[in-house]
């Protein structure tokens, strides 16, 4: 004789719910545990009983649950609403925070596969600058695949002056400076002008921010011109930028009656 008589009819045990649905018995005893989905009966022999009640809100549940809704959600707030209203709109706040992470993962799966391509062009291993890479490719600084030619003494000048915010903010400027350059450029303003000269005030005064004034930071930032990047348009622009700030920066610096990188130089 049987340890356990016959599942009376119309119920079910745990065993038999969970290869029914395709979920495993430590799931349904968490389900019963949390509240969410208890066993509608229990057999004398302490089996857990389920009716077929039981298993369309099981059914209802990791319907839910594939759509991304928590078993939080599930248990205190969805199964309790009442008109098609309550649920359209709880279903289209669910799509929203999931469009919401799909930005989120096709961005990580464009840093990967960035990350990966500068990894394959670095000849040791170097997780600190494969750190600074996804950094900077967070910051959304198009420059980013500058970091794998810089020496470890100038990334660990940059990373004790500038955090995330001070240095998405310095590159904003930069870039900001770069536009406004070419922008000058293509209206044929002269470098010498009030408008060259204030676009070269600001550019000294970020330089100076930049490096803490020391001066002899630029030439290891200059040393960077002439790696070639993912694509050339950033090059266009510097060759652009630079055609037009080296006279504006001279007309600045014989304005203030010295050159401070004269200076620094010696």
């Amino acid at each position: 004789m049987g340890k356990y008589k016959a599942t009376p009819e119309g119920y079910m045990t745990v065993g038999e719910v969970a290869k029914k649905m395709g979920v495993t018995v430590r799931t349904l005893q968490y389900y019963d545990k949390e509240g969410l989905l208890s066993p509608s009966s229990e057999s004398e022999g302490g089996r857990r009983l389920y009716t077929h009640k039981d298993v369309i809100k099981l059914h209802q549940i990791l319907s839910l649950k594939h759509l991304g809704f928590t078993l939080e959600d599930i248990k205190n707030h969805l199964i309790s609403l009442d008109t098609p209203a309550d649920v359209a709109g709880v279903l289209t706040e669910q799509a929203a925070a999931i469009r919401d992470k799909i930005e989120t993962l096709s961005s990580s799966l464009k840093e990967i596969e960035t990350l990966r391509a500068e990894v394959l062009q670095m000849n040791s291993v170097d997780f600190k600058k494969y750190a600074d890479i996804i950094v900077n490719l967070q910051m959304k600084n198009e420059f980013y695949w500058l970091i794998k030619h810089m020496d470890d003494n100038t990334l660990d000048y940059f990373r004790s002056r500038f955090d995330r915010d001070s240095g998405t903010a310095m590159m904003e400027v930069f870039t900001h400076l770069i536009e406004e350059a070419i922008r000058l450029q293509k209206d044929d303003v002269p470098p010498e002008g009030e408008k060259g000269q204030n676009l070269a005030k600001k550019f000294w005064k970020m330089i100076m921010e930049f490096t803490d004034g020391d001066v002899s930071m630029l030439s290891k930032l200059m040393e960077t011109a002439d790696f070639k990047g993912p694509d050339n348009e950033w090059k266009q622009k510097l060759v652009i930028f630079n055609a037009f700030i080296e006279p504006a920066l001279g007309a600045y610096f014989t304005a203030l009656g010295y050159d401070p990188l004269e200076e620094g130089a010696k």
